[in-house]
Order: structure tokens, then sequence, then C-alpha cells
């Protein structure tokens, strides 16, 4: 193998299976394992010069093979290039700060969190949030591994939040009905009748957590101003935040085109600013596609320097 990605993820892997045979195992709690082991310095990989990037890739892939084979495979893992288009508007949002602070209040093993963080060097600390113990284990220590400061919660990010509002919330929101119509009541976006939506509670909680003019970039259902609830999220919209960007996302990314998503971007208002003057509305060309993708990047380029406020 020449690449340092496939000389770690190699590494990984064969300690995963190792400790799968020896400790009978599942190979996804062999990566866990693996890392742990890694963390505390007994292993270690005779390779030079490890890239943050590279790291991450190498352990998400081994993650990805283990929720493939096992227990984990309901689990969607961000895609990297999604990841990385949130990263860029993430970056393009806080060009203007020195530091910045994130949640990402469905975190999973941290794909997305650490694919953004990775985006801004030494300039943010984040938070996250992950109900699974399985998955909030490889976030953390993947994060070790990564040297990347994030705080993690194992709670259901819907209840209570002893998080302090922040600049930025990421998320692939959980799509579908929340079980607990409780906990939902306490929301202004509760259904009328029958279980909420879990994606419209997010974006709520999500704004609870975000300071006044903080920004919010979120990846949800293509669909989403269309559903049955449409209606009453836009009525929370136009009471609390301000749409940024709806930006529908290239459908060869997702093997279903009804599990198709976009990448919704929302301000939280505030009595000391704007409204955008012009909201972007855009479609992500073929990402293999050098030129049509570099077009793409100045249109939100453009769009960010007539429309981002400090």
């Amino acid at each position: 193998m020449n690449s340092s990605l496939e000389q770690i993820f190699s590494f990984i892997d064969e300690n995963a299976k190792k400790v799968q045979t020896d400790q009978d195992l599942t190979y996804i709690e062999g990566v866990l394992e693996t890392t742990e082991m890694w963390l505390d310095g007994d292993i270690e990989p005779n390779i030079q010069n490890i890239q943050k990037e590279d790291l991450r890739k190498a352990i998400q892939l081994a993650i990805l093979k283990g929720m493939k084979e096992h227990v984990q495979a309901h689990h969607q893992m961000t895609p990297d290039s999604l990841g990385l288009l949130v990263g860029y508007f993430v970056e393009q949002l806080t060009k203007d700060k020195q530091q910045v602070s994130i949640l990402d209040p469905a975190a999973g093993t941290g794909n997305l969190l650490f694919t953004v963080l990775n985006f801004l060097p030494d300039k943010a600390t984040s938070s996250a949030v992950e109900i699974d113990d399985m998955l909030i284990r490889l976030a953390a220590s993947t994060g070790d591994l990564l040297q990347q400061p994030v705080t993690l919660y194992r709670q259901d990010a819907l209840q209570p939040l002893l998080i302090d509002p922040v600049d930025i919330v990421i998320s692939d929101l959980p799509v579908g009905y929340y079980p607990d119509d409780k906990t939902a009541a306490g929301y202004e976006l509760k259904a009328k009748e029958g279980m909420s939506f879990a994606h419209h509670l997010m974006i709520e909680q999500s704004l609870r957590h975000t300071v006044d003019g903080g920004y919010l970039v979120f990846l949800v259902p293509q669909g989403i101003f269309e559903s049955p609830q449409a209606k009453e999220l836009h009525a929370f919209f136009a009471n609390h935040a301000w749409i940024h960007a709806v930006v529908q996302l290239p459908g060869n990314l997702f093997k279903n085109e009804a599990h198709a998503k976009s990448l919704l971007v929302l301000q939280k208002k505030s009595s000391e600013l704007k409204q955008p003057k012009e909201v972007l509305l855009a479609k992500v060309p073929n990402m293999s596609n050098k030129e049509s993708m570099a077009l793409f990047f100045e249109k939100v380029n453009i769009w960010r320097q007539e429309n981002t406020q400090k």
C-alpha cells in the first residue's frame, strides 16, 4: 500500500479483526478497541507524518465496514462529499471570526463534525450529542486521536441540554417521527395531531442553543418544505430564523431518491442584524465535474460577500 490513508486503514483493520477473533466481539467493537489501545499506547502504526484527514477517513472507513457487517447497519454515515460541502459553507460563514464554537446535536460517530473541524484548524471548539453508546465511544476515541477539541454528551438531544449557545450548529438531521410525545409537547414545532417530526424538533432545539445572529447548517430531507407540517415550519422560521440558503444536492449521492437531501442554511434572528438581501437557491452540480463545481463555489462566494453579516 502506498498512501498514508491505506496504511492507516490496514493497521486499524488488521488489529480490529484480531480483537474480533481473540475476544469474540463484532468487527465494529474491534475497531473501538483498536482505537482505544492506540490511544493508550499499547499499539501504534509505523507510519510517518499522519495527516488528520487521512486518519479521519481511515477510521470512518473501518467504522463503515463494521456498520455494514453488523447491528449498526440502520445508522447512515454522512458521505465525505457532503461533509466537505458542509465544511466549505461553515468556512465561508466564519471567515470573519478568529474563534468559533460548534455544536452537532446528532453526531453519530462524529464524521461530519470532524470533517468540519479539519476545515477550521486551531479555530474551533465543539460539542456533540449522541444517544447511542457505541457511536459516541467511537466519536470520543476518534476525536482524541485527531486531537480535536470536542465535548461529548451521551443523551437524547431533544431532552434539555447543558450546553451554552454556540456560534454555529451543524447536523445531518435524523429524519422520521419522534416517539416521545411528552418531550415533543415542549416544542413549538410539535405536531397538532399524531407524532412530531424529529428533524423539525431538532431544528428548534438547535436554534435554542445558537447565539443571536449565529448560523445553522443542516442536511435535511429534500422535500422538507413540501411535507404535511411545512406550513408550521415556515411560520416558525418567520418568528425565529432567516433562511440564507437552500441547496439541492446531487441525486447520485443517495441510493434512493426518496432519501435525497438538501443543504439548509439558517441564521438565528438578531435585533442587531438585518435579513439577508437574497436567499441562495442553488443546485450542486455533479461533484466530479471540477469546472461545474468551481462555478458553483464562485456563486456561493459572491452570495456570501453580499449577504453574510458579522
